[in-house]
């Protein structure tokens, strides 16, 4: 199936790199997330949503100072276009939504800010900040906000230098069944 090679690639060579000024790589992110959804019990849409959700960033090719030369790539949506090609919204969902997850934490949670991390700090503040309340309202509509909220505590966890995790071969037959279930 070749969206599974293609994740495989993706995850395997550009995934390799440092992952935005975290200790981690994207892969080892990517994977990490992935785990902590799985162990938490999360349907297998939402583990692949988690697996993949900062996909954006390596199709992008966003090298790794982007934020330090303050820009926001947009990630979440580059992703969640090429998400959608081979997945359903599900998958796209969570992953889309990701990031106005994090501002909706900030918003909701007076300690969650606290918690993360300098680079995430960082491209918060590039992201537009806490929601408004009117944004909190409108995000609340989206029927992914629960499972973005989900994945959103996973990517923050999801950066711990040599934490051993499954490896990408332990995911494909959930990939393709996600990719079949687009009818990708």
């Amino acid at each position: 199936m070749r969206i599974v090679d293609e994740v495989m690639n993706l995850l395997a060579g550009p995934g390799r790199e440092a992952y935005l000024g975290e200790q981690v790589s994207q892969a080892e992110h990517a994977l990490q997330a992935a785990w902590l959804a799985e162990r938490d019990g999360a349907p297998d849409s939402l583990v692949i949503s988690a697996l993949l959700h900062d996909v954006g960033h390596l199709v992008l090719g966003a090298l790794e100072d982007v934020a330090h030369r303050g820009i926001d790539a947009h990630h979440e949506d580059a992703g969640a276009a090429w998400l959608d090609k081979h997945f359903g919204p599900e998958v796209t969902g969570p992953a889309r939504l990701h990031v106005a997850a994090k501002r909706y934490l900030c918003a909701v949670d007076p300690d969650y800010l606290d918690g993360l991390s300098d680079a995430s700090k960082l491209s918060l503040t590039l992201q537009g900040g806490a929601m408004s309340p009117a944004e909190v309202t409108q995000f609340k509509l989206d029927p992914h906000h629960a499972p973005a909220v989900r994945l959103r505590r996973w990517d923050d966890e999801a950066k711990v230098p040599g934490l051993d995790v499954p490896g990408l071969e332990h995911y494909r037959s959930r990939i393709e069944a996600a990719a079949k279930a687009k009818g990708a």
